[in-house]
């Protein structure tokens, strides 16, 4: 504006026509510097207003964009479409069946986990519970691995979280190389557990004629990343693939070699037969196989009066473990962000009391049967049916519950987010624990009320009416 100004200035100037008589020329030459400063100011004060009024019509415009209901003809152009609202529940559950089913020739997969693009979900309930996992920090993601017979998982490793598994169906057939290129092979059947450390290289392969079907927990919240062997060795220049293997041939060799159309994360070739002539599936000594192996079907049994608690986990106290149960407690402990395992069988309307955890989020896998689940937080109660196929999510400290409610057995495989021996606190322990006099005042009960609450001398974890 003072440009302007300016240039105005000096056009006033070049108009002024010479007057005849020399007063008028001194009057005039005398009052132009007042001219110039007056001529200033209303500039000035122009300046002023124009700013005002541009502020006044940004503030109006500002208003009227954050109240659209004030302009309803803008409504179109200023509002974005908001999603339907999501039930609640699905920040804990996840029915797994319908999500999407990435095929291979040998398998298939199917995920429960956290993704970076919101558009890999195929429901904005999926995206709720994947979204529940990341900002829980739960490191826990979810997989189900199912592989034909004489069907490969292929060879591969995974840069973010350790691996565990649990065959529900099927023989397989496992191999692991780890970073002192010992390579561990062994046979597993259903009810035993595997487990892979973050990056070690590893592979399943399904020696039975079933499928074999597998739920594996992966210690991420974040999106898992993983790389397939053939990936890597098709990334690879030929000059430097043939100077690391050092075939006959040479790089001739190396260019013998075909990448596949279709991804071979899950392999069945069709002319199998014809590849391979003589496999042989070693088992390695149990000094090697138990630190990524564990028979879980045939751990101690934890029984209650309503079900059975089987653990695969580190314990602090390894009397009771045999010598391979101990391999494999202390191979957990030596890895950071490792997972406990655990079968939990409940009767027909049995009840999993109330509990919560210290030092874990949870998540299961419904094997069998149907349950109420109830979770308490600060939001509230929330409570949903489950069923077979269904994946439940426990934040650490939130209390819960399941109760079956089928005439079968629930049975589901729950994995804790933690290296360290699982802390639970059962609802009647801590009633026990809290002195009745502190209940009395805090219930307005009298304090004598309170000892109509039976104390057992059986753990009532998993009880019955």
């Amino acid at each position: 504006m003072d440009n302007a100004a300016f240039e105005m200035h000096e056009g006033a100037t070049q108009n002024i026509s010479p007057v005849g008589k020399t007063g008028t020329i001194f009057r005039m030459e005398k009052k132009r510097p007042w001219s110039l400063m007056s001529i200033f100011l209303v500039c000035l004060l122009a300046c002023t207003v124009t700013t005002a009024v541009g502020v006044l019509i940004l503030s109006l415009v500002y208003i009227n964009n954050s109240q659209p209901h004030l302009e309803p003809k803008l409504q179109a152009t200023t509002i974005p479409i908001l999603q339907k609202d999501v039930d609640p529940k699905f920040q804990f559950l996840n029915h797994l069946p319908k999500s999407k089913v990435f095929e291979f020739s040998g398998g298939a997969i199917q995920w429960a986990r956290y993704r970076n693009n919101v558009k890999d979900y195929l429901s904005i309930e999926e995206e709720a519970f994947g979204s529940s996992l990341n900002s829980q920090r739960s490191q826990m993601t979810l997989g189900t691995l199912r592989i034909k017979s004489n069907g490969l998982r292929a060879p591969h490793w995974h840069f973010n979280a350790n691996e565990h598994g649990y065959l529900v169906q099927g023989t397989a057939w496992i191999g692991v190389v780890d970073d002192g290129h010992v390579v561990t092979t062994y046979n597993v059947t259903a009810g035993q557990v595997i487990f892979f450390p973050k990056n070690t290289l590893h592979w399943v392969k399904n020696v039975g004629n079933e499928d074999c079907f597998f739920l594996l927990f992966f210690s991420t919240h974040d999106e898992l990343q993983t790389l397939d062997l053939d990936d890597v060795f098709f990334s690879t220049s030929e000059d430097i693939a043939s100077r690391s293997l050092k075939p006959e041939g040479g790089v001739n060799f190396i260019r013998t070699f075909h990448k596949q159309k279709e991804d071979q994360g899950v392999n069945l070739p069709p002319n199998l037969a014809e590849l391979v002539m003589n496999a042989s599936y070693t088992q390695s000594p149990d000094s090697l196989v138990w630190r990524y192996f564990y028979d879980l079907k045939g751990s101690k049994e934890y029984r209650f009066p309503g079900g059975i608690i089987q653990l695969a986990q580190y314990w602090k106290n390894g009397s009771e473990l045999s010598n391979n149960e101990k391999i494999f407690s202390e191979f957990l402990n030596q890895h950071q962000n490792t997972l406990a395992l655990s079968t939990v069988r409940i009767y027909n309307n049995g009840l999993r009391q109330p509990h919560f955890h210290f030092n874990a989020n949870e998540m299961g896998y419904v094997i069998s049967g149907c349950a109420k689940v109830g979770i308490i937080n600060t939001q509230g109660t929330i409570e949903f049916d489950i069923h077979v196929g269904d994946v439940i999510f426990f934040p650490i400290g939130n209390q819960h519950y399941i109760k079956s409610a089928c005439d079968e057995d629930l049975l589901l495989l729950l994995a804790f987010s933690t290296r360290d021996q699982l802390q639970t606190l059962d609802m009647d322990d801590y009633f026990q624990a809290t002195a009745d006099h502190i209940l009395a005042q805090l219930f307005f009960k009298k304090q004598n009320e309170f000892k109509k609450i039976p104390k057992f001398t059986e753990d009532q974890a998993i009880n019955l009416p």
